[in-house]
């Protein structure tokens, strides 16, 4: 399984009225991560013909960031099957790896010009193993 990790520094935008990052912020990350992977991941030719878009989501929160955290996100694909594929997202405050929010989506797949549902082929499959 193929891991995507990058780095995110807490800014004042990212907080709610509480001062801890708002929960539509760790939405977006999730968002934000796994079109970072599909996009490091394959070719100009495979994003073009190819796109996903959410099916369904969770989101567990166990702690709160707050202003100039860093927090260290993972993501992962679990299972790609028929048109749709489970991807984990994990947050960790960075120096602790203390696990702050796990995510699991599910994604369909579409064909990138009729914006219909795609078999996932063992290409696109292998990309993420």
């Amino acid at each position: 399984m193929t891991v995507f990790e990058v780095t995110h520094t807490v800014i004042s935008d990212d907080l709610d009225d509480l001062l801890h990052v708002n929960n539509v912020r760790y939405v977006q990350w999730v968002q934000d991560i796994a079109k970072a992977h599909w996009g490091a991941a394959t070719t100009p030719l495979q994003q073009h013909d190819n796109v996903w878009v959410l099916v369904s989501h969770h989101i567990d929160y166990m702690s709160a960031a707050k202003l100039n955290d860093e927090i260290h996100l993972k993501t992962y694909v679990t299972r790609s099957e028929g048109v749709t594929s489970t991807r984990i997202v994990e947050m960790y405050q960075k120096g602790s790896e203390k696990l702050i929010v796990k995510s699991e989506t599910t994604w369909c797949l579409l064909d990138g010009l009729r914006k219909k549902p795609k078999r996932i082929t063992a290409e696109i499959a292998d990309i993420f193993r």
